[in-house]
C-alpha cells in the first residue's frame, strides 16, 4: 500500500526584520517638481497621498524643494504646507536654476542620507522619472515606477506600491522590504488633488548643495518650450468622450466629435483606435497613453480591457455605451447604456443641445 502524498501547508506571510540601521528611517517625503515658477500638479497630488501614508505611519510629511535662490523657490514650501506637508527641506543654489541630473541627484541623495526618510515619492514625469532612477541607483534602493495606488503595511512599515504589469493585463503590488527609503513614482492625475488649506504652516529646514559648476557635465544652452503645449491636454480635461473599436470605422468618430463640441469636452480613444490611425497619439487613454481623471468620462464602443481601465477608472463619473451587455466596462462604469453607439451618440448630442439651450434661456 503506497503512502499518501505529503500535503504542503500554505506559506504564511513572510516576516521581514529590518536591519537596525534602517529602523531609524522615518517620515514620508514628496519631491516638489517645478518649472518656470510653477509647481507641477502631480507634486500636489502626491502631497495629498503622502498625507494619508504619513498619518497611517504616525510620522511627518515633508516636501523637498530644490531650485535657484529667491522668493519664488521659497514660496513653493508654503504651497507644500497648504497641500498637507508638515515641513519642507529647502535647497537653494544657482546650479539648480534649470533641471540637470547631476546637481539634483546629488542634492536629493545627500538629503536622504542625512535625514533618512522611509518613503520618497516623485511624479512620473520626464523629470521625475530621470531623477528617481538615478537617485534610487545612487542610494542602492528599490523603485516602483508608474504606480496607480499606494498603501502601507503598518506592521512592517512597508510601502505597498501597485502598478500595471505584463503589458497592463495585470495589477501587481510591490514591496521594497529590507531597503530604505522605499521609492515610487506616480503618473499625473492618478491621485486626487487635495483641498488647499491656506491656514496651514510648517517649518523649513535649509541645506546646501556643496557642488561646483566644473563638477557638472551637462550645460543648459537654451530653454525650448514644450512642443505639446498647444496639443490636447487630456489629463486636465473635465469632460472626455472616448471611442473604441466598437465605433466600427473612423468616419463614425464624427459622432464623438459632435458630442464633444456640445459639451466642451476633449476627445480620447483606446490604443487599437490610435494604432489604426483613427486618432492622434496624444489622444490615447490607457496604460500606454494618458492617465485621466475627468469629472465625466463617456466611453463609446470601448470594451473596458484593463490596459484602458487603468488610465481612466479614477474618473468621477463613467458612462459606458456598448452593444455587448457583458462587456467588462459595465463592471466599473457608474452608468451603462446597452445599445449601438452610432444610434445613441446622436441622441445624446441632441438631448444635451436642448438642455443647454433651455438652461441658457432660464439664466
Amino acid at each position: 500500500m503506497s503512502e499518501a502524498p505529503e500535503v504542503k501547508k500554505p506559506m504564511g506571510k513572510k516576516r521581514i526584520e529590518l536591519d537596525d540601521r534602517l529602523k531609524a528611517y522615518k517620515g514620508v517625503w514628496v519631491f516638489v517638481e517645478h518649472e518656470r515658477g510653477k509647481i507641477h500638479p502631480v507634486s500636489l497630488e502626491l502631497l495629498g497621498e503622502g498625507r494619508k501614508l504619513a498619518d497611517s505611519l504616525s510620522v511627518e510629511l515633508a516636501g523637498v524643494v530644490m531650485g535657484e535662490p529667491g522668493e519664488v523657490t521659497r514660496s513653493f514650501c508654503q504651497e507644500a504646507f497648504t497641500h498637507g506637508a508638515d515641513l519642507c527641506y529647502l535647497m537653494e543654489d544657482g546650479l539648480m536654476t534649470d533641471y540637470r541630473n547631476e546637481p539634483f541627484t546629488k542634492g536629493l541623495t545627500d538629503l536622504v542620507n542625512k535625514y533618512q526618510p522611509e518613503i520618497l515619492l516623485l511624479g512620473a514625469t520626464t523629470l521625475g522619472r530621470d531623477l528617481a532612477g538615478s537617485v534610487a541607483t545612487t542610494l542602492k534602493t528599490g523603485l516602483t515606477a508608474d504606480c496607480t495606488e499606494l498603501n502601507v503595511d503598518i506592521e512592517a512599515r512597508s510601502l505597498l506600491a501597485t502598478r500595471p504589469t505584463f503589458g497592463g493585463s495585470l495589477l501587481c503590488t510591490i514591496q521594497t522590504l529590507n531597503y530604505r527609503p522605499q521609492m515610487a513614482t506616480v503618473r499625473p492625475r492618478v491621485m486626487p488633488m487635495p483641498d488647499a488649506d491656506t491656514s496651514r504652516t510648517g517649518r523649513i529646514i535649509e541645506d546646501t548643495l556643496g557642488m561646483f559648476e566644473k563638477d557638472i557635465i551637462t550645460k543648459v544652452l537654451e530653454f525650448i518650450p514644450d512642443a505639446m503645449q498647444d496639443k490636447p491636454q487630456l489629463p486636465f480635461a473635465d469632460i472626455i468622450i472616448s471611442g473604441g473599436r466598437g465605433m466600427k470605422k473612423p468616419e463614425n468618430f464624427k459622432l464623438i466629435w459632435d458630442l464633444a463640441a456640445v459639451l466642451g469636452a476633449e476627445v480620447g480613444g483606446t490604443r487599437p483606435v490610435v494604432q489604426a490611425g483613427w486618432l492622434d497619439l496624444e489622444r490615447q487613454v490607457g496604460q500606454s497613453g494618458k492617465t485621466v481623471r475627468p469629472k465625466l468620462y463617456i466611453a463609446a464602443g470601448i470594451s473596458g480591457a484593463i490596459q484602458h481601465r487603468v488610465g481612466m477608472d479614477a474618473s468621477d463619473v463613467i458612462i459606458a455605451i456598448n452593444s455587448d451587455p457583458n462587456a467588462p466596462i459595465f463592471d466599473f462604469a457608474h452608468y451603462g447604456i446597452v445599445g449601438n453607439a452610432m444610434t445613441i451618440l446622436p441622441m445624446l448630442t441632441e438631448a444635451f443641445k436642448a438642455h443647454l439651450a433651455t438652461a441658457r434661456k432660464a439664466g
